[in-house]
């Protein structure tokens, strides 16, 4: 469904930031948070990422007053959620996509909101209309598909324009094209100024939209940083015929490489050197390219440790490891059915 184009009012309070400091929360024998430290800046989509039941949801529960921390602060602006004079106004959240009255119409639901909030009816159809689902409206949200419900939890958390959004698995639901204006939309509101901090498991779909990253695994920082900092110094893949003439053509050049793959990865961000330098030396090149980390790549170099291993049982940082074919030709295939003569039917 295409959102219609209206642009929410500029926040009154923005420039506000998340900070987290040694943030505990232990329930049990578990520590489902330990020790967590990070911040949140105004102007900047940040990611925070982890595999399930990394401690991600927990923590921004406890930012919003929901779970009391066992020791450390969440501060939203300097101050606990539950001082917050007119939360509405300053944070906006969505946490779940099935928190409203499966009776109520999707407009009644945020008129209740915006009722206990102050704030004026108008706004309940501009956000309706912003996310997309003004048809829908009166229709009961208990109805709504997943996409709907999320477009519906993120008119919510907007009702109040606040200077905060968060996030948990926006794109949960989302068809493509919803992901596409998920993505631009929040693009906007971090132009606008506002802070964002959103949790996902969808590492190809984050790192098209975040600027900054933090990082978590059985409720601990594995890294945080920009997206640019965590991907560390931007090198060039280059093959030719005789990489070692090449090696030696970069050097006196001062441009620094290493062996890998057949060919050579050079310290620069810029392949048109490579490609002269080579030119330069009379040496062909048969392979020349950029080489950059996406987000999938870092977070699993980043969490796939044994003491970063998901602590619910599996084997890798998110899951089983990777497939592998079977090691026998004899493994490959599965035992056939024994087949009855009369009933012709798999005992």
């Amino acid at each position: 469904m295409t959102a219609t184009a209206v642009a929410p009012s500029t926040a009154p309070s923005a420039g506000v930031v998340l900070e987290v400091t040694d943030l505990t929360k232990i329930f049990g024998q578990l520590a489902a948070v330990d020790h967590l430290t990070f911040t949140v800046q105004p102007a900047r989509v940040t990611g925070f990422l982890g595999p399930n039941g990394a401690g991600k949801t927990t923590t921004m529960r406890m930012l919003l007053g929901l779970v009391a921390p066992t020791s450390g602060t969440a501060l939203i602006g300097g101050q606990r959620y539950r001082d917050l004079p007119n939360p509405m106004r300053v944070v906006g959240s969505a946490l779940e996509a099935t928190n409203f009255h499966p009776g109520r119409s999707g407009r009644d639901h945020l008129r209740v909101l915006a009722d206990a909030s102050g704030i004026p009816t108008r706004r309940v159809d501009e956000m309706l209309d912003l996310v997309g689902i003004p048809a829908a409206a009166r229709q009961r949200a208990g109805g709504y598909s997943m996409g709907m419900r999320q477009r519906l939890g993120l008119a919510a958390a907007l009702l109040g324009d606040p200077a905060v959004l968060m996030l948990d698995e926006p794109a949960n639901g989302l068809d493509p094209e919803g992901i596409r204006w998920l993505r631009s939309f929040l693009r906007y509101l971090a132009h606008q100024g506002k802070t964002i901090l959103v949790s996902s498991h969808m590492l190809a779909e984050a790192d098209q939209i975040v600027d900054d990253v933090v990082i978590i695994a059985n409720g601990r920082s594995v890294a945080q940083g920009s997206m640019a900092e965590l991907r560390g110094e931007p090198t060039v893949f280059a093959r030719s015929s005789d990489n070692a003439a090449l090696a030696s053509a970069l050097t006196a050049r001062g441009v620094l490489s290493t062996p890998s793959d057949g060919g050579l990865i050079a310290k620069t961000a810029d392949p048109a050197r490579v490609g002269d330098i080579a030119l330069a030396a009379g040496l062909p090149i048969h392979e020349l390219h950029p080489l950059a980390s996406d987000l999938e790549d870092l977070f699993f170099r980043l969490t796939d440790t044994v003491a970063n291993r998901n602590r619910g049982g599996d084997s890798g940082p998110g899951g089983p490891p990777p497939w592998q074919p079977p090691t026998s030709s004899a493994s490959a295939q599965p035992p056939l059915p024994v087949v009855s003569s009369e009933a012709g039917d798999p005992r």
